[in-house]
């Protein structure tokens, strides 16, 4: 070979090799570091670990339909491409975003044929399935139902919104968790040593860039992948700073480590803002714990224990608001979520505050520890009377409603107790006001 050719074979093999680094570099870092086997998933071990039942099905690759649904990046995807790569039957995806009926009808007359031909089953991944309509929904069920189509649905979204009970009953319901931060930190650093799929590469992150990285992911290997790419990119350094993470998520870092006494010292001074009636500092604990990634079902579950426990028949519309919050967290989903939670957390914050109810519960449960051991009264038991106007009810018992207000004065403790405090504050004065007027409430 002359010079001249042996140099035009090392020009031209320079940039295949340019070429191909090119073209890696084009596929984003989480698609490529997708798992091609079990070996290489992270998470979900009480769903798919070994010897699990599920785990048996798929690697004996006897799948029956399927709908997992769960938050972003938490594994679902990657566990349909696992499945594509081990199945035997012929592997089909459709986006429901994207995807209409006609694409549908593609599928299921394409899978027709290999039955008939090949006798050879489909598998269907149907990404976000919830964005299906009924009408479409209806359109699969009958290809699911013979056995045409194995349906592999996923979902962000509570199934049970959205997918119909037909096509429900048809298929086995897996919920996938978000990831711990263990298992981010497991996706990471083989994000980082996996020269091939990973980052092509030697980089090192300091402790609180790592910190900041885990943390702002909040369970999705997606969203770590996708912020570990832009912050290697952003610099020739062989070291990635807090500061670099912070401008590839544009998030600043916050100091709050949901494992340790942040999380519970951030809690309480949002409920202790809340019973402090200010909602100007509530506000900014909910969003200090939201944007250091805080579980807003975490948050929620505690706004409703404070509706109920500082402000109860005060403002008896707050338990019904933050119960809704507590809903729409699950139903809608961050970053919508949000904006319910601080409505709920406002609204608390400003209303009027009573524990009255809280301290009632304590009482008696204090007094039957204290041994008060009181029976029902004869009249107020279940006893089964002859008279239809009186049926389920005792002779000697007082049917309040046939009564002048809706009252009469009976015994409904076999020793008088009182346990429930009702304060002037709020609709719980009304409450306050209407005892008094009973017998029952009167001074002796």
């Amino acid at each position: 070979m002359n010079t001249r050719a042996a140099e035009q074979n090392l020009f031209e093999n320079k940039n295949n090799q340019r070429g191909k680094k090119k073209e890696k570099e084009n596929i984003p870092l989480a698609h490529r570091m997708r798992p091609t086997d079990f070996s290489e998933f992270v998470g979900q071990q009480e769903a798919i670990g070994p010897n699990k039942p599920l785990r048996k099905a798929l690697e004996a690759d006897r799948l029956s339909s399927l709908i997992i649904y769960g938050p972003p990046g938490c594994g679902k995807t990657a566990l349909a491409h696992i499945i594509a790569n081990q199945t035997s039957a012929a592997f089909e995806q459709l986006n429901a975003v994207l995807a209409g009926k006609d694409d549908l009808r593609e599928v299921i007359k394409r899978a027709e044929e290999r039955i008939k031909i090949q006798n050879k089953h489909t598998l269907l991944f149907l990404d976000e399935i919830h964005r299906f309509n009924k009408a479409q929904q209806d359109a699969l069920l009958p290809s699911v139902e013979d056995g045409t189509l194995t349906l592999f649905g996923a979902t962000t979204q509570n199934p049970h919104f959205y997918i119909n009970d037909a096509l429900l009953s048809r298929s086995v319901l897996v919920e996938f968790k978000t990831l711990s931060e263990n298992e981010l930190k497991t996706v990471l650093n083989r994000a980082l040593n996996n020269r091939e799929k990973g980052v092509s590469r030697e980089i090192k992150l300091t402790d609180k860039a790592q910190k900041h990285l885990l943390e702002a992911a909040n369970g999705d290997a997606r969203r770590l992948l996708s912020g570990l790419e832009i912050a290697v990119r952003s610099t020739d350094s062989d070291k990635i700073d807090l500061k670099q993470v912070e401008g590839a998520l544009q998030k600043s870092y916050v100091e709050y480590d949901k494992n340790d006494d942040h999380h519970y010292n951030y809690a309480s001074a949002l409920i202790k803002s809340i019973r402090g009636s200010d909602p100007d500092a509530a506000i900014y604990y909910l969003a200090r714990m939201l944007k250091a990634g805080e579980d807003p079902r975490f948050i929620a579950r505690r706004l409703v224990i404070a509706a109920a426990e500082d402000i109860g028949n005060a403002a008896p519309y707050a338990l019904t608001l933050a119960v809704s919050a507590m809903q729409s967290v699950e139903y809608v989903g961050m970053p919508e979520a949000q904006i319910p939670l601080a409505q709920a957390t406002t609204y608390l914050a400003s209303s009027p505050k009573s524990n009255a109810s809280y301290k009632a519960i304590n009482s008696a449960s204090q007094a039957i520890d204290n041994g008060l051991n009181l029976q029902a009264p004869d009249h107020l038991r279940n006893q089964v009377c002859s008279s239809s106007s009186e049926k389920g009810k005792s002779v000697s018992y007082k049917y309040p409603h046939d009564y002048p207000g809706h009252y009469i004065d009976q015994d409904y403790l076999s020793e008088k107790h009182r346990f429930y405090e009702p304060t002037e504050l709020g609709q719980e004065s009304r409450l306050k006001r209407y005892l008094e007027q009973t017998s029952r409430r009167e001074e002796n």
